[in-house]
């Protein structure tokens, strides 16, 4: 489903993606992913670098979330946002504040520490702690490979018997697993049975920033960038 900005009618997309260039935090070139393979663009997330960037990031998450709930794809009684930790952290809380002071949805945020502390409040989560039957929604940034969802799921049913409904990203990479036809996102569902949404997909980000050009005039996206990305994604795209 289409998400559309009520006030100037542009998609949520549309405006992820010159919030993402305003900041920053999408960039356009030749980039060493992780994984080795050579992409034509890449998200920083450490350009959400101060109260009003991660402010503004988290409430793009609560209207996505906000959507989904409308459609009926996430249920309206989230207890608690989840976040992995680091990353996940910052937006696990900016995510649970925008539901909470712009759309009158109060949740919780909860998010792990990388090692249980044993003194003070002690345990492994922080924040709104797991119960039985609770319903948890993931948040992370940008998945390439799942593969933090590998270790998150365990360990929050290690904690409770609690209910994942759903994982909300900021970016959908569109792309296929090593070995594999399904995309990340794809196999995900597939594997743990509830639904992935992202702010953006990357066909909608390069389609919208296609249309825009830098205060010169100049494309944001050259011709030569756009041979780039279009063989790129016949490569690892799905």
């Amino acid at each position: 489903m289409v998400a559309f900005d009520p006030i100037n009618g542009e998609t949520i997309s549309q405006r992820f993606t010159s919030f993402l260039l305003q900041v920053g935090a999408l960039r356009f070139g030749d980039f060493t992913l992780k994984s080795g393979r050579k992409s034509p663009y890449f998200i920083n997330a450490g350009a959400f670098d101060n109260g009003e960037k991660i402010a503004l990031l988290g409430e793009f998450y609560a209207q996505t979330i906000v959507q989904a709930v409308k459609s009926g794809d996430l249920p309206v009684d989230i207890d608690t946002v989840f976040g992995p930790a680091y990353k996940g952290i910052p937006l696990a809380v900016s995510t649970s504040i925008a539901l909470a002071s712009a759309h009158d949805m109060p949740v919780g945020y909860t998010f792990d520490r990388k090692e249980a502390k044993d003194h003070g409040d002690g345990g492994i989560m922080v924040g709104t702690q797991l119960r039985d039957g609770m319903k948890v929604l993931l948040v992370d940034d940008v998945m390439t490979a799942g593969t933090a969802i590998h270790e998150v799921v365990p360990k929050l049913k290690s904690q409770a018997d609690v209910e994942i409904v759903g994982l909300v990203l900021s970016v959908d990479r569109m792309e296929h697993i090593n070995g594999s036809k399904l995309s990340a996102v794809a196999s995900v569902e597939k594997e743990f049975g509830f639904p992935v949404f992202s702010i953006a997909n990357v066909q909608e980000i390069f389609d919208t920033a296609a249309q825009m050009t830098e205060a010169d005039g100049t494309p944001i996206i050259s011709e030569q960038l756009q041979e780039q990305a279009h063989d790129y994604f016949i490569e690892y795209g799905c």
